[in-house]
């Protein structure tokens, strides 16, 4: 085992003698075993969070490199990953931006982050561009075709999130199981109308949900109904709100918060009651979903966790010889917060 680390003139930790921070000294710094230190850094999802978070900041301040990232320094890298969402005002892409930020910054990379503006064209020519200035591309809820998406999966290493296809490493949200769960619950509540407030038709999460919803709606005999496509933003909510009230049915499972909100605020300026006369579900449990009025219930993803894992998985291509075997897929849980914006089927008149 290497000494413990020593203390700077700046108050600063260092390696004994000068020499470069050791995983042991990382170990030693945070108390626990080497091992340990291994897998917060390769997998943290393997390694509890306080106890991970203690290792990353041991990490950070010794400034460890590990020997495989090391070894890149010299390989003619950039030690820049890019991380390109489709909308950086969404609230959803805040915790995998945090995510993303906080497991690249303890691998020793500086995140490079691109608002692709929902638009195929400015995602295919940043890639282009990000071939000569990054490592590698995590891709959030990309809007390129399969053939492009393989394409550049093929040119330099790439990870998508919510998008799935075959040869290109993704981390999946598993969202169609919890909006099934949204519609139990909705039937629990005597809904037997429903409505699916859908996303862009350019999204694959938005279609994954569509083809779940219709199924599970078909197997328990209830009318699920698709509206739409609505922008994934606030001010579609108005148009999504007048589109469910016009079909009749007494609930609405939007594709995402921001629709769902926008939905509440112009069902109140209709007068219509919330959830009395109708009932609303969101999707992401975004920041301030709690808030609402009334709050929403939503479809809650370990959304942080989701770009932790997708930086974990992007290194192993990036960097083989750090011990983990590349992952073709990841797929996260997730399930249904019940709230104040879902309740009793209003009793209509024959």
């Amino acid at each position: 085992m290497s000494a413990p680390p020593s203390t700077t003139s700046d108050g600063g930790l260092s390696a004994a003698h000068g020499k470069p921070a050791t995983i042991h000294d990382v170990a030693a710094l945070s108390g626990v075993a080497a091992s340990t230190v291994s897998r917060a850094l390769s997998t943290p999802g393997r390694v509890n969070f306080r106890t991970r978070a203690r290792i990353e900041a041991a990490a950070a301040q010794l400034k460890y490199i590990p020997n495989a990232q090391a070894k890149a320094l010299s390989s003619g890298r950039t030690k820049a990953v890019a991380v390109l969402v489709a909308d950086i005002t969404n609230p959803f892409y805040f915790d995998i931006i945090r995510g993303t930020q906080l497991q690249l910054k303890a691998a020793g990379y500086t995140q490079l982050l691109v608002d692709t503006e929902e638009s195929e064209e400015v995602e295919v020519n940043t890639i282009e561009q990000l071939m000569q200035t990054a490592d590698g591309v995590i891709l959030t809820a990309s809007r390129l075709t399969d053939d492009a998406l393989a394409l550049s999966a093929a040119k330099m290493p790439l990870v998508t999130i919510n998008r799935e296809i075959p040869g290109v490493p993704s981390v999946l949200l598993d969202t169609p199981t919890a909006t099934n769960q949204a519609l139990d619950h909705l039937i629990s509540l005597g809904h037997s109308h429903i409505a699916y407030l859908a996303g862009p038709a350019s999204s694959s999460s938005n279609t994954r949900r569509w083809e779940a919803l219709s199924a599970a709606a078909l197997e328990r005999g209830v009318e699920v109904v698709r509206l739409g496509p609505f922008a994934p933003r606030t001010y579609s909510g108005a148009a999504a709100a007048d589109a469910l009230v016009h079909s009749g049915a007494t609930a609405g499972i939007a594709f995402n918060d921001l629709i769902a909100i926008g939905m509440l605020q112009r069902l109140q300026a209709r007068g219509v009651r919330v959830p009395e006369d109708i009932s609303i579900v969101g999707c992401d449990d975004i920041f301030g979903a709690d808030f609402c009025s009334p709050p929403l219930t939503t479809v809650t993803a370990p959304v942080e966790q989701a770009g932790r894992v997708a930086v974990t998985m992007l290194l192993s291509q990036i960097n083989p010889g750090l011990g983990t075997l590349p992952r073709s897929q990841s797929v996260l849980p997730t399930h249904l917060t019940i709230r104040g914006s879902t309740g009793s089927a209003p009793v209509r008149d024959a």
